[in-house]
């Protein structure tokens, strides 16, 4: 008999991975490929969703040929996403009514600001846990509807569905499957996390008609299974998740107080809360972690809008360096950043300032800093941001020890001990990096049989590196003023 394996994808902001897994969540073919990123305004971005989709079948296609040319046989499909990203397609064509609004995108400012005049901020806050901004799929859905020829009519009938990309990517590789999981919908603005329903307020609010909305499933249920077409045989769809959620099972954060944080085009901490709801009175996210046969697991989250994606505008916009690793060394070559700090807010500052009009800004420049020093300061900007997210879920109760990391900067280690010195915590380094592939994968692998229970994620689980905290209190105090100092020259909101 074959052995079973799990095909995980993990789609997000800036490239759709596959990867396969086996039942002792070992890699054994991945695939990946990048696509465009759109800007047609300021402040706006959008992804092509047939590109989305291409490089999605694609990849999983590979990385499933690779797989299976060893012997194996995949018996079930997990998905990751990148969230809040909206869509809206024809129910029967599956065809989008325009490009993808990616969750990075702040056109929907001014209907945020409409809503926070109608004193609608509470309501979303208390029956959602999350602030009223830009960054989630509601403001988006509404937009799309008053922009697309046609949508509005055709949403309130039923023929036009809303979805973030994993109910994108069921509708087609099932033929037209309609859902959603608890994660995502927990990050629409329209999702009531204590009654684990679709809400009739906030939806009248802001004026999404029910009928375009997709049920809401367990991340461990039966989606549908995949068209012959695109695999050769059908095949299960049996686990969906956000990315970030996604990445807290595959780095074990089960236990209240257990935390990660993950650093790729944006950076995104969680903190699991167990079965309470911790509502934030500094500005952090309280979300729905997972849902498993209809029991509910919320954190609190921070969530930053630019930290790997600094490092990018480094390397492709301003030509300073050439590769996002060249980075490392030339951080490590200096004494300090010379006092220059840099504030990444391209698109905006997320928590726990949220606010959607700041803009980014390099200070502190003198005639003695140069290319090295803003390099340098790039990368601090994430460990300053992580210190600012830790800071406000002790003082939300949620205090995180220990920081779980995962993502593609955390392959510095410059930047972890960087991290663990201004955070004032040892960070910890998994040997597995590709958390949020496995913890898709170890949700589907709990639904098709082959994983006993998500617990088998904290039995394979195996720590890399560990950088504990070695900086003086004092130094990591002055360091840490003058970045508050930095955020407050760019802050719109006070």
């Amino acid at each position: 008999m074959a052995e079973p394996l799990i095909l995980a994808i993990d789609q997000g902001t800036t490239s759709s991975r596959a990867l396969v897994f086996d039942a002792s969540a070992r890699i054994v073919a991945m695939a990946q490929q990048e696509f465009p990123q759109i800007y047609p305004r300021p402040g706006w971005v959008e992804h092509d969703p047939e590109e989305i989709w291409r490089t999605t079948l694609e990849t999983s296609r590979a990385a499933m040929q690779d797989a299976e040319a060893g012997g194996g046989r995949v018996v079930a499909i997990g998905i990751a996403n990148q969230r809040e990203t909206t869509l809206l397609w024809e129910r029967d064509t599956l065809k989008p009514v325009m490009n993808a609004i990616v969750w990075q995108d702040r056109r929907t400012a001014d209907i945020c600001a409409r809503l926070r005049a109608e004193g609608a901020e509470a309501t979303i806050a208390e029956r959602t846990g999350l602030v009223l901004d830009p960054y989630f799929s509601a403001t988006k859905i509404a937009w799309t509807l008053d922009n697309a020829p046609g949508a509005r009519e055709k949403a309130t009938a039923g023929k036009l569905v809303f979805g973030t990309v994993d109910a994108f990517l069921l509708a087609r590789l099932t033929g037209g499957a309609h859902a959603t999981d608890a994660t995502n919908a927990a990050r629409t603005s329209l999702f009531n996390i204590r009654t684990n329903e679709w809400d009739d307020e906030l939806l009248r609010l802001l004026d999404v008609p029910a009928a375009c909305l997709p049920p809401v499933k367990d991340n461990i249920a039966e989606f549908g299974e995949t068209l012959e077409a695109h695999f050769g045989r059908p095949i299960p769809v049996r686990g969906m998740v956000g990315d970030q959620q996604g990445a807290a099972i595959g780095q074990a954060c089960f236990a209240a107080g257990e935390a990660k944080s993950t650093y790729g085009t944006g950076c995104f901490a969680l903190a699991s809360t167990g079965e309470k709801i911790v509502q934030s009175s500094n500005k952090l996210l309280s979300t729905i972690a997972r849902r498993i046969d209809g029991r509910t697991s919320y954190a609190l989250e921070g969530s930053i809008f630019v930290a790997g994606a600094a490092v990018q505008w480094l390397r492709d916009e301003m030509k300073l360096i050439s590769t996002a690793a060249e980075s490392e060394a030339i951080a490590a070559g200096l004494e300090d950043a010379a006092g220059v700090y840099f504030v990444p807010a391209f698109a905006g500052l997320g928590a726990p300032h949220w606010d959607a009009d700041a803009r980014g800004a390099i200070v502190g420049l003198t005639r003695g800093a140069g290319r090295a020093e803003i390099v340098r300061a790039a990368l601090e900007s994430a460990a300053y941001q992580t210190a600012d997210l830790l800071d406000a879920m002790a003082a939300d109760g949620a205090a995180v020890e220990r920081l779980k990391v995962d993502g593609g900067m955390v392959a510095n280690d410059w930047l972890l001990q960087f991290m663990a010195d201004i955070c004032g915590r040892p960070v910890e380094r998994p040997e597995m990096l590709e958390t949020t592939a496995l913890g898709a994968a170890f949700l589907a692998g709990v639904g098709a049989g082959v994983v006993p229970s998500l617990d088998a994620a904290r039995e394979v689980r195996r720590v890399a590196a560990v950088f504990e905290p070695r900086m003086h209190a004092g130094a990591r105090e002055e360091k840490l003023a003058g970045w508050r100092d930095a955020v407050a020259r760019v802050r719109t909101n006070g």
